[in-house]
């Protein structure tokens, strides 16, 4: 609790000094699943964030590196205004509390999405990715073994017999091959409703960038319309795949040999990577970090991963092999220690 106490005078004190404010206050903006916390004050009558990453557990000098880049490119990520890297405290632009997630209904889906579309094309086209750490073959198969670590023996209390393992790591080749075979891009990593902004200019704000990778072009797309915060009819999902692939032809980024059913397989499979990964990542937050604010989210999670793999045939023992630990449980309760 001290330690808190100290980080929060520390934090207060720094804030009035950076806008010459001494009667400022803070008050909690956002969190995310690292150590990383958001605060917001107000100055002369504007809005300010703070970004708090205690150095010892975040650096941000990768935030400060990538958003430099990404507003270079034409992206609309928050201005610094201040920033103390010793003590790992950054003032920066208020892009404000309109989240995706908060503004999408079946009105206004096309153009918000048509808005990320279009960003997330100058992401890809403009980003020079070469010198980005890669989403390599480790990185992938370390990603897909957190859902039997977490979901399956930790949450369901299931250790995989050896011939489940074998399903395992079939439909793990499967998912990994599908994205090594796909032009690479720049990768946001977590391009979805709660990470992008609806504002007035240059819309969307995008913020938690700083762990892009160098990946699959589907990737950050998948984020985007397999959203584990809201779920769309798979046709209109499908309508919104097929106008990005135009986009990417449009943009030489792929070419028209790419047929409709092969992107769509690239995107189907790409998700389901990430919606693997993060069934283990959320209980993980949990039962490791203390962080239960994920799994109310399992279910949409869940439902991707069985929905998804069950338009493939060489994905039906894995289907099979969840549904039956899963059956009847609660996902979103936790089990006991």
């Amino acid at each position: 609790m001290t330690i808190a106490l100290d980080r929060a005078a520390a934090r207060l004190a720094w804030t009035r000094s950076a806008l010459d404010d001494a009667t400022l206050t803070l008050e909690p903006a956002s969190a995310d699943a690292s150590f990383r916390s958001y605060w917001r004050t107000h100055h002369h009558g504007r809005s300010w964030i703070v970004m708090d990453s205690p150095p010892d557990k975040e650096d941000p000098r990768p935030w400060l590196a990538m958003g430099e880049r990404l507003a270079a490119a034409g992206l609309h990520v928050p201005a610094v205004h201040a920033k103390d890297l010793e003590q790992g405290f950054l003032l920066i632009e208020d892009l404000g509390n309109r989240l995706y997630l908060s503004e999408l209904n079946d009105l206004s889906a096309d153009a918000l999405y048509g808005d990320a579309m279009d960003a997330l094309l100058r992401m890809q086209t403009r980003m020079d990715y070469r010198d980005l750490p890669p989403f390599s073959h480790q990185v992938l198969v370390t990603g897909l073994e957190v859902m039997p670590e977490w979901f399956l023996t930790r949450h369901l209390g299931h250790t995989p017999s050896c011939e489940e393992w074998d399903v395992l790591e079939a439909a793990f080749d499967v998912i990994i091959r599908n994205a090594q075979e796909q032009p690479r891009s720049f990768v946001h990593r977590d391009y979805h409703s709660r990470n992008l902004l609806v504002v007035d200019e240059n819309n969307p704000g995008v913020i938690d960038f700083q762990g892009a990778l160098a990946g699959p072009i589907t990737y950050d797309l998948a984020s985007l319309l397999r959203d584990a915060y809201i779920v769309w009819p798979r046709e209109r999902v499908e309508g919104w795949v097929e106008s990005y692939r135009q986009r990417l032809i449009v943009a030489g980024m792929i070419d028209e040999k790419v047929s409709p059913a092969r992107f769509l397989r690239w995107f189907d499979l790409t998700g389901m990577h990430r919606h693997v990964r993060v069934l283990g990542q959320f209980y993980r937050l949990w039962y490791r970090d203390g962080k239960p604010g994920y799994l109310a989210d399992v279910p949409v999670v869940f439902h991707y991963v069985v929905s998804v793999a069950r338009n493939y045939p060489e994905l039906a023992d894995f289907v099979a092999l969840l549904e039956r630990h899963a059956a009847g449980r609660d996902l979103t309760q936790v089990a006991a220690a």
